[in-house]
C-alpha cells in the first residue's frame, strides 16, 4: 500500500475509536476551571512538550471573550532556566513536581501529556497533583501506561504508532480549545467588579496619580 494512504487510513481508524465521553468531561472541567478562576498546569516531554506549550498558547489566547475571565494557564515545560536548574540539581524526574509544589491548589487542573504514559517526571507530578487535591487529566497512547490509571480522567489514543498518538493529542487540544471558545457560558462577575473595572480603565481616566510622581 502507498505509505501516504496507509498513514492516513490508520489515522482515521484511530480517530474513530477516541473516547468521546472523556473528551466531553475534560471540556466541562476546563470550562468550570475558567469560571471559578482555577489555575491550569500542562506538561509533557519531547513532542508532548511542544503539544503542552501549544495547548497553553491556545487556551490563553484563543478562548478569550469579553464577558468571561481569561484562562489562568501555565506551561511547566516553558521556562528553560527553571527546567534545567531543577534537572541539574534535583534530577529530571522532579522537573515538573518541583514546579507544581509551589503553585498548585485544591481544585486546580493538571494536564499530563505522555504518549507512553510512563514518563517518570510526568508521573511524579501527577501523583503530587492528586495528593494536593487537584483534578488530573491524562492524555496517553499505546497501552496508557501508569498515567492512565493515575489520572482521574484519561483520554487514551488507542494506537501504537507514536506519530499518530502525537498527531491526535495535538488535534485534541485544538478540538477542546474550539469547544471551550464556542460554549455559551453565563456572564461572569469578578469577585470585586469595581476593582476589575478600574483596572481596565486607561490611566488617563483614573486620575493623575496613575501617571507616577
Amino acid at each position: 500500500m502507498n505509505p501516504i494512504q496507509d498513514y492516513i487510513i490508520q489515522l482515521h481508524k484511530t480517530l474513530d475509536e477516541l473516547p468521546e465521553s472523556q473528551i466531553t468531561e475534560v471540556i466541562d472541567i476546563l470550562n468550570e476551571a475558567r469560571l471559578s478562576q482555577r489555575q491550569i498546569f500542562i506538561m509533557g516531554n519531547g513532542g508532548s512538550a511542544s503539544t503542552a506549550s501549544h495547548f497553553v498558547c491556545d487556551l490563553s489566547k484563543n478562548t478569550r471573550k469579553s464577558h468571561l475571565p481569561n484562562y489562568k494557564v501555565i506551561g511547566l515545560t516553558d521556562n528553560m532556566a527553571v527546567l534545567s536548574a531543577l534537572a541539574n540539581d534535583e534530577g529530571y524526574e522532579n522537573v515538573f513536581a518541583q514546579q507544581l509544589v509551589s503553585f498548585v491548589q485544591p481544585g486546580d487542573v493538571v494536564i499530563a501529556i505522555s504518549a507512553s504514559g510512563n514518563s517518570p517526571n510526568v508521573l511524579k507530578a501527577t501523583e503530587l497533583a492528586n495528593q494536593m487535591g487537584a483534578r488530573t487529566i491524562g492524555m496517553t497512547g499505546f497501552d496508557g501506561g501508569k498515567l492512565a490509571g493515575m489520572s482521574q480522567i484519561n483520554i487514551h489514543v488507542p494506537s501504537n504508532i507514536i506519530e499518530h498518538v502525537e498527531d491526535i493529542h495535538l488535534m485534541l487540544e485544538h478540538l477542546i480549545t474550539k469547544a471551550l471558545r464556542d460554549i455559551d457560558s453565563p456572564v461572569w462577575s469578578p469577585p470585586n467588579a469595581l476593582m476589575f473595572e478600574q483596572a481596565a480603565e486607561p490611566a488617563s481616566a483614573q486620575g493623575d496619580s496613575m501617571l507616577g510622581d
